[in-house]
């Protein structure tokens, strides 16, 4: 089973436009996430995908692999396809590019569902942590999901879910980690599938995958990435360092 990460790597961002080619302790960010990824020693091979002639120079530059984007793209997992469909691969892991400072265990975990997996019924893994704090479960930036007995995922919501109508009957609630591993199908699967009303409402790209059949294993974790949004998050990286 050959098992690779994709670091998909955008130039432009909202909250902080040009965030991965800014300097991490003389470094870029994107070329350390590079460098963070193959330390991990998980995967077969590692790859930065973008739209960016910038960000595809310096990872090359650098001895790195790198793929052009030649389209424009909605959503990470479109971007990842693409990248991918040609190649020889069995088992894809996405990789944030904004989050240099790797944890080796979440990835691995998500890779041992499909090492698990003898009979092929898992499309995707990710990761799920339980929030308590009423503040972290009402809001709308962190994404919720609940899970079937064997912890295959139902829905995914930026609403409450579910909703608390009755109090004290032990749900938990469980905020999803957006760290993704693909069997190479479901990716090409979902590039070919139009955007469904649950998707376009919520705004979350895994509700494609649900619409459509595909069965997400869900892992719980404690693991909460570093990520770099802000110049804020910038400053405690260099601290971090």
């Amino acid at each position: 089973m050959k098992i690779i990460a994709v670091i998909p790597a955008r130039y432009a961002s909202t909250r902080f436009p040009a965030k991965l080619m800014q300097d991490l302790g003389g470094k870029t960010v994107i070329l350390r996430t590079y460098e963070a990824a193959i330390q991990t020693a998980l995967f077969d091979d590692v790859f930065v995908v973008t739209d960016s002639d910038l960000i595809f120079d310096e990872i090359v530059s650098h001895g790195g692999k790198a793929i052009r984007s030649i389209k424009e793209h909605e959503s990470g997992s479109d971007r990842i396809a693409e990248a991918v469909e040609n190649l020889a691969v069995d088992i894809v892991v996405n990789v944030q590019g904004d989050e240099p400072f790797i944890d080796k265990e979440p990835l691995a975990k998500v890779i041992e569902v499909f090492k698990n997996d003898t009979d092929k019924k898992v499309d995707l893994a990710s990761l799920m942590r339980e929030i308590t704090n009423q503040e972290e479960i009402n809001n709308p930036n962190n994404v919720k999901v609940v899970t079937d007995q064997n912890n295959f995922a139902l829905y995914f919501s930026r609403s409450v879910i579910p909703f608390p109508r009755e109090k004290n009957v032990g749900v938990r609630y469980m905020q999803h980690i957006g760290i993704y591993a693909f069997r190479k199908q479901a990716l090409l699967d979902f590039y070919s599938l139009p955007m469904m009303a649950l998707e376009a409402s919520e705004k979350l790209e895994q509700l494609r995958y649900l619409e459509f059949g595909k069965r997400i294993k869900m892992v719980e974790t404690t693991h909460v990435g570093i990520g770099i949004d802000t110049l804020e998050d910038l400053e405690k990286a260099r601290k971090m360092l």
